[in-house]
């Protein structure tokens, strides 16, 4: 190849990749998709891996935002920088370096040692990094390093953001194929115990906590979720119970926590129908406290949690401790016991095998 046709090939690349982050900033400016929606359909549909938005946060918001400024004054104002972009840099969101650009990337502490999750310390506030992707999957391990984390921050930070670490997904929920490794009547018990004990803990903590929910939330990801105090949604965001298209029933709190959040008609029919809702619709119907642009998730969450963070500690723990008072733990000890028994059932082993074997599962009702 000339020197010649290889800058002209160089060129065309840039402008192209240029012009890709022009549009996909006016596609999220003008409402007509968010940011992980433009990210992944990028990927899946034009096959540009990574997309527009993760290339311009590895190479530098600020970057990209001179180069455009250098392609206006070339070629014109189809290459005008796009006030989200220019807004980003504005407010010092420059990509990785900074840890947050169109989306938030993890900075761990140094001590933070664990394999599936993170801890992110900022002052009194902590970000809970759900980071085994792309599912993020409840499984055992995950819920062990939860708790030795939790146990961490329980009471020493002032608020803590459950975030994750990848567009995906918020959390799958339960790690199914650990499900087929497991005795019902004991380690399926065990593991439906150590998520109540997790999640009972943030229920009572002082520590106030809050999800940053940026996309799927399903099973045991949305059971987490509503065992935080507050839910912040990502437009793109969905909720679901759907553990009955497995054959079993919800058992980190989902036949408990939902139908208080949510009214018992409407979580009847997540827990039975199993099909996810919208942010918008979880939002109406009471399960989640705000939904904002995908691309404000991660900002809005952490000014919540700064907002909590500079609140009386004492009194946030009293009113916690007040507002859950009731019959919950009853409640809990109930589903862990009848989780125990449907676990254990033909038509749980059906439901697990077929999921994992990517057909219709057949019940029998035994």
């Amino acid at each position: 190849m000339s020197t010649a046709s290889g800058s002209a090939l160089d060129t065309l690349v840039e402008r192209f990749t240029l012009k890709a982050i022009v549009e996909a900033c006016l596609v999220i400016q003008e409402g007509v998709a968010g940011a992980k929606d433009v990210e992944v359909g990028m990927m899946t549909g034009a096959g540009i891996l990574p997309g527009p938005l993760a290339r311009a946060d590895e190479q530098g918001l600020d970057e990209v935002l001179a180069a455009l400024e250098r392609a206006q004054a070339e070629w014109g104002d189809r290459f005008a920088p796009p006030l989200l972009l220019r807004r980003l840099v504005a407010q010092g969101r420059l990509g990785k370096k900074t840890g947050q650009g169109f989306f938030p990337y993890p900075r761990p502490d140094a001590d933070s040692q664990w394999e599936t999750v993170a801890l992110e310390t900022r002052g009194d506030v902590g970000i809970v990094w759900l980071n085994r992707p792309p599912a993020n999957p409840l499984s055992p391990q995950v819920l062990r390093e939860l708790a030795e984390l939790w146990e961490r921050v329980d009471g020493r930070l002032r608020a803590v953001v459950f975030a994750s670490s990848n567009i995906f997904t918020f959390s799958a929920g339960a790690d199914i194929k650990e499900f087929t490794k497991m005795r019902p009547d004991e380690e399926g018990r065990r593991l439906i115990e150590s998520g109540h004990r997790l999640m009972r803990s943030m229920e009572r903590s002082r520590t106030a906590t809050i999800a940053a929910v940026n996309s799927l939330a399903l099973g045991g990801g949305c059971e987490l979720a509503m065992a935080c105090d507050f839910r912040i949604a990502a437009e793109s965001a969905s909720f679901g119970q759907p553990e009955i298209n497995l054959g079993i029933i919800p058992g980190f709190g989902g036949t408990q926590r939902l139908p208080r959040l949510v009214g018992e008609g409407k979580a009847l029919e997540m827990n039975l129908i199993g099909d996810p809702i919208s942010a918008r619709e979880a939002h109406r119907v009471g399960l989640v406290n705000a939904v904002v642009p995908d691309h404000e998730l991660f900002d809005t969450a952490l000014a919540w949690a700064r907002k909590l963070a500079g609140q009386a500690p004492l009194a946030i723990g009293h009113i916690k401790r007040v507002a859950n008072r009731g019959d919950l733990d009853e409640g809990l000890r109930a589903e862990a016991e009848a989780f125990g028994e449907v676990f254990g059932s033909g038509d749980a082993k059906e439901g697990i095998s077929a999921f994992l074997q990517k057909r219709q599962a057949t019940f029998r009702g035994k």
